[in-house]
């Protein structure tokens, strides 16, 4: 799984680095908004970890462009621990928030659940065919079609 976190504070980027390459994750790091946005639509992060406080653009902003074109699970990572903060951004469309100083127990469980959720959306969808002029590509069944002609390929 590919984290990217969205943080311009050197000590939290330098902890969240040793603990989730600790625990398995590859790590993709942003210092500011715009290498934060431009990181999610070339690398496709599984989950991204934003912190609300960056210095070219505000959190709650890049939360909004990020849900106008993606469904990547965010967890705002953020010193803001008012209510109306939080608010703000689930409204915005993160889907967990967690104050810091946090607990790197507490982080891991959130992103266990953000990740779950987002496997579980992707296996729901409506829609397992995806269709471009003659090709065809069922994702529930694994198979292409060119036209009305099955494209056989291999497991790999």
């Amino acid at each position: 799984m590919r984290i990217l976190v969205i943080e311009d504070d050197s000590q939290i980027r330098r902890f969240l680095r040793a603990t989730l390459t600790n625990q398995g994750y590859r790590l993709l790091e942003a210092i500011n908004a715009q290498d934060g946005m431009n990181q999610v639509a070339l690398r496709h992060p599984d989950l991204i970890i934003l912190d609300l406080g960056l210095p070219d653009k505000d959190g709650l902003e890049v939360t909004r462009a990020l849900r106008e074109w993606t469904s990547t699970p965010i967890i705002v990572l953020s010193a803001r621990d008012q209510e109306g903060d939080k608010i703000a951004a689930l409204d915005a469309g993160a889907d967990d928030y967690l104050t810091k100083p946090f607990g790197t127990g507490e982080l891991l469980a959130r992103m266990r659940v953000a990740l779950r959720h987002a496997i579980r959306a992707a296996q729901g969808s409506d829609d397992p065919v995806f269709t471009a002029g003659d090709l065809r590509v069922d994702l529930a069944h694994r198979q292409i079609f060119v036209g009305e002609r099955e494209v056989h390929l291999t497991p790999i």
